[in-house]
Protein backbone atom coordinates (compact mmCIF):
# COMPACT_ATOMS: atom_id res chain seq x y z
CA UNK A 1 0.00 0.00 0.00
CA UNK A 2 1.22 3.49 -0.86
CA UNK A 3 0.30 6.24 1.59
CA UNK A 4 -0.14 9.90 0.69
CA UNK A 5 0.07 12.84 3.08
CA UNK A 6 -2.38 15.73 3.10
CA UNK A 7 -2.53 17.89 6.26
CA UNK A 8 -5.47 19.93 4.96
CA UNK A 9 -8.14 17.23 5.20
CA UNK A 10 -10.05 16.11 8.30
CA UNK A 11 -12.96 13.88 9.26
CA UNK A 12 -15.40 16.48 7.93
CA UNK A 13 -13.80 16.61 4.46
CA UNK A 14 -15.83 15.14 1.61
CA UNK A 15 -13.90 16.29 -1.46
CA UNK A 16 -10.44 17.82 -1.90
CA UNK A 17 -7.67 18.59 -4.38
CA UNK A 18 -4.08 17.37 -4.10
CA UNK A 19 -1.26 19.95 -4.40
CA UNK A 20 0.56 20.13 -7.73
CA UNK A 21 3.52 17.92 -6.82
CA UNK A 22 1.29 15.14 -5.46
CA UNK A 23 -1.11 15.49 -8.40
CA UNK A 24 1.72 15.06 -10.87
CA UNK A 25 3.01 11.98 -9.03
CA UNK A 26 -0.46 10.41 -8.90
CA UNK A 27 -1.35 11.04 -12.54
CA UNK A 28 1.96 11.07 -14.42
CA UNK A 29 4.02 8.55 -12.40
CA UNK A 30 1.45 6.20 -10.88
CA UNK A 31 -0.94 6.64 -13.84
CA UNK A 32 -3.99 6.66 -11.62
CA UNK A 33 -7.35 7.17 -13.32
CA UNK A 34 -10.90 8.12 -12.45
CA UNK A 35 -12.31 5.63 -9.97
CA UNK A 36 -8.93 4.51 -8.60
CA UNK A 37 -8.53 4.73 -4.82
CA UNK A 38 -5.73 6.19 -2.69
CA UNK A 39 -4.75 5.84 0.97
CA UNK A 40 -4.14 9.16 2.74
CA UNK A 41 -3.01 10.33 6.20
CA UNK A 42 -3.41 13.87 7.51
CA UNK A 43 -0.64 13.29 10.07
CA UNK A 44 -3.06 13.98 12.93
CA UNK A 45 -4.33 10.45 13.51
CA UNK A 46 -6.83 10.26 10.65
CA UNK A 47 -6.55 7.85 7.71
CA UNK A 48 -8.67 8.06 4.59
CA UNK A 49 -9.52 6.12 1.46
CA UNK A 50 -10.28 8.50 -1.39
CA UNK A 51 -11.59 7.86 -4.90
CA UNK A 52 -10.20 9.92 -7.77
CA UNK A 53 -12.81 12.09 -9.49
CA UNK A 54 -10.66 14.16 -11.86
CA UNK A 55 -7.10 12.86 -12.55
CA UNK A 56 -5.61 16.21 -13.54
CA UNK A 57 -1.79 16.32 -13.23
CA UNK A 58 -1.98 19.83 -11.74
CA UNK A 59 -5.12 19.53 -9.61
CA UNK A 60 -6.05 15.92 -8.98
CA UNK A 61 -9.45 15.90 -7.25
CA UNK A 62 -10.77 13.08 -5.08
CA UNK A 63 -13.67 12.30 -2.77
CA UNK A 64 -13.37 10.62 0.63
CA UNK A 65 -15.12 7.23 0.80
CA UNK A 66 -13.68 5.86 4.07
CA UNK A 67 -12.45 7.52 7.28
CA UNK A 68 -10.67 6.02 10.28
CA UNK A 69 -9.25 7.72 13.37
CA UNK A 70 -6.36 6.10 15.27
CA UNK A 71 -5.56 6.87 18.88
CA UNK A 72 -2.01 8.09 19.56
CA UNK A 73 0.62 5.80 21.07
CA UNK A 74 0.37 5.36 24.86
CA UNK A 75 3.56 7.37 25.31
CA UNK A 76 5.22 10.50 23.95
CA UNK A 77 8.90 10.89 23.11
CA UNK A 78 10.51 14.28 22.61
CA UNK A 79 14.10 14.03 21.38
CA UNK A 80 16.26 17.16 21.68
CA UNK A 81 19.24 16.34 19.46
CA UNK A 82 22.21 18.42 18.34
CA UNK A 83 22.42 18.57 14.51
CA UNK A 84 25.35 16.58 13.18
CA UNK A 85 28.19 18.11 11.17
CA UNK A 86 27.00 16.19 8.10
CA UNK A 87 23.38 16.85 7.17
CA UNK A 88 22.76 13.35 5.86
CA UNK A 89 23.43 11.82 9.28
CA UNK A 90 20.83 14.01 10.97
CA UNK A 91 18.37 13.30 8.17
CA UNK A 92 19.03 9.57 8.67
CA UNK A 93 18.12 10.00 12.35
CA UNK A 94 14.90 11.84 11.44
CA UNK A 95 13.91 9.13 8.97
CA UNK A 96 14.58 6.20 11.30
CA UNK A 97 13.14 7.88 14.39
CA UNK A 98 9.91 8.55 12.49
CA UNK A 99 9.72 4.91 11.40
CA UNK A 100 10.37 3.65 14.95
CA UNK A 101 7.99 6.08 16.58
CA UNK A 102 8.70 9.57 17.92
CA UNK A 103 6.41 12.44 18.86
CA UNK A 104 8.55 15.55 18.68
CA UNK A 105 12.07 16.61 17.70
CA UNK A 106 13.94 19.77 18.63
CA UNK A 107 17.37 20.43 17.10
CA UNK A 108 19.51 21.95 19.86
CA UNK A 109 22.60 24.12 19.35
CA UNK A 110 25.24 23.35 21.96
CA UNK A 111 28.62 24.77 23.02
CA UNK A 112 30.46 22.15 20.95
CA UNK A 113 28.10 22.13 17.96
CA UNK A 114 29.80 22.35 14.58
CA UNK A 115 26.49 22.86 12.76
CA UNK A 116 24.35 25.71 13.99
CA UNK A 117 21.87 26.05 11.09
CA UNK A 118 19.46 23.48 9.69
CA UNK A 119 17.23 23.47 6.62
CA UNK A 120 13.89 22.86 8.27
CA UNK A 121 11.88 22.66 5.03
CA UNK A 122 14.10 19.85 3.76
CA UNK A 123 13.95 18.00 7.07
CA UNK A 124 10.16 18.32 7.21
CA UNK A 125 10.05 16.52 3.87
CA UNK A 126 12.31 13.74 5.20
CA UNK A 127 9.91 13.20 8.10
CA UNK A 128 6.84 13.26 5.84
CA UNK A 129 8.41 10.72 3.51
CA UNK A 130 9.28 8.42 6.43
CA UNK A 131 5.76 8.72 7.83
CA UNK A 132 4.29 7.69 4.48
CA UNK A 133 6.77 4.86 3.98
CA UNK A 134 6.01 3.42 7.43
CA UNK A 135 2.22 3.85 6.98
CA UNK A 136 1.69 5.96 10.09
CA UNK A 137 -1.28 8.11 11.04
CA UNK A 138 0.72 10.66 13.04
CA UNK A 139 3.42 13.03 11.78
CA UNK A 140 6.15 13.90 14.31
CA UNK A 141 6.56 17.59 15.09
CA UNK A 142 9.88 19.13 14.05
CA UNK A 143 10.60 22.36 15.93
CA UNK A 144 12.91 25.19 14.93
CA UNK A 145 16.51 24.87 16.10
CA UNK A 146 17.24 26.62 19.41
CA UNK A 147 20.14 26.76 21.84
CA UNK A 148 20.25 24.21 24.64
CA UNK A 149 19.97 27.06 27.15
CA UNK A 150 16.75 28.23 25.49
CA UNK A 151 15.42 24.69 25.42
CA UNK A 152 16.10 24.20 29.12
CA UNK A 153 14.29 27.45 29.94
CA UNK A 154 11.01 25.84 28.88
CA UNK A 155 8.74 24.18 31.39
CA UNK A 156 8.84 20.39 30.91
CA UNK A 157 6.95 17.55 32.52
CA UNK A 158 7.41 13.80 32.53
CA UNK A 159 10.64 11.80 32.53
CA UNK A 160 13.71 13.89 31.68
CA UNK A 161 17.00 12.27 30.63
CA UNK A 162 20.37 13.41 29.32
CA UNK A 163 22.83 11.07 27.60
CA UNK A 164 26.42 12.35 27.83
CA UNK A 165 29.93 10.88 27.63
CA UNK A 166 31.50 12.15 30.83
CA UNK A 167 32.75 9.51 33.28
CA UNK A 168 30.10 10.11 35.88
CA UNK A 169 27.53 7.88 37.51
CA UNK A 170 24.77 7.01 35.04
CA UNK A 171 21.97 4.46 34.85
CA UNK A 172 21.12 2.56 31.69
CA UNK A 173 18.18 4.19 29.88
CA UNK A 174 16.54 0.79 29.67
CA UNK A 175 16.39 0.76 33.47
CA UNK A 176 15.17 4.35 33.80
CA UNK A 177 12.57 4.42 31.02
CA UNK A 178 8.97 3.70 31.94
CA UNK A 179 6.15 2.50 29.70
CA UNK A 180 3.24 4.83 28.95
CA UNK A 181 5.15 7.90 30.06
CA UNK A 182 6.00 11.29 28.56
CA UNK A 183 9.74 11.35 28.00
CA UNK A 184 12.26 13.98 26.90
CA UNK A 185 15.83 12.95 26.07
CA UNK A 186 18.84 15.20 25.36
CA UNK A 187 21.49 14.00 22.90
CA UNK A 188 24.58 16.17 22.39
CA UNK A 189 26.83 16.95 19.40
CA UNK A 190 29.91 15.06 18.20
CA UNK A 191 32.00 16.83 20.85
CA UNK A 192 29.46 16.00 23.58
CA UNK A 193 27.79 18.46 25.91
CA UNK A 194 30.07 20.83 27.76
CA UNK A 195 30.47 20.40 31.53
CA UNK A 196 28.44 23.56 32.04
CA UNK A 197 25.60 22.28 29.84
CA UNK A 198 25.45 19.00 31.71
CA UNK A 199 25.26 20.91 34.99
CA UNK A 200 22.42 23.09 33.64
CA UNK A 201 20.44 20.03 32.55
CA UNK A 202 20.92 18.32 35.90
CA UNK A 203 19.70 21.45 37.67
CA UNK A 204 16.55 21.32 35.53
CA UNK A 205 15.86 17.78 36.70
CA UNK A 206 17.35 15.77 33.85
CA UNK A 207 18.75 12.42 34.96
CA UNK A 208 21.99 11.11 33.39
CA UNK A 209 21.58 7.88 31.41
CA UNK A 210 23.83 5.50 29.50
CA UNK A 211 22.96 3.98 26.13
CA UNK A 212 25.26 0.97 26.24
CA UNK A 213 28.88 0.09 26.79
CA UNK A 214 30.33 1.78 23.69
CA UNK A 215 30.65 5.41 22.65
CA UNK A 216 28.03 6.19 20.00
CA UNK A 217 27.74 8.80 17.29
CA UNK A 218 25.09 11.45 17.87
CA UNK A 219 22.61 9.97 15.38
CA UNK A 220 23.23 6.41 16.61
CA UNK A 221 22.69 7.42 20.23
CA UNK A 222 19.42 9.10 19.29
CA UNK A 223 18.17 5.99 17.49
CA UNK A 224 19.15 3.74 20.42
CA UNK A 225 17.13 6.01 22.70
CA UNK A 226 14.10 5.93 20.38
CA UNK A 227 14.28 2.14 20.12
CA UNK A 228 14.59 1.72 23.88
CA UNK A 229 11.41 3.71 24.48
CA UNK A 230 9.55 1.90 21.70
CA UNK A 231 10.45 -1.50 23.12
CA UNK A 232 9.35 -0.40 26.58
CA UNK A 233 5.91 0.28 25.14
CA UNK A 234 5.37 -2.87 23.11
Amino acid sequence: MQLFYNPEINLETQQFTFPTDESKHIVKVLRKKTGDTLQISNGQGDMFVAEILFPDHKKCTAKVIEKTHYDPKPYTLHMAVAPTKLNDRFEWFLEKATEIGITEITPIICDHSERKVIKKDRMDKVIQSAMKQSLQAYLPLLNEAITLKEFLSNSMEGDLFIAHCEEKEKTELNMRARPKSNTTILIGPEGDFSTNEIAMALEKGFLPVALGQTRLRTETAAIVACTTLALKNQ
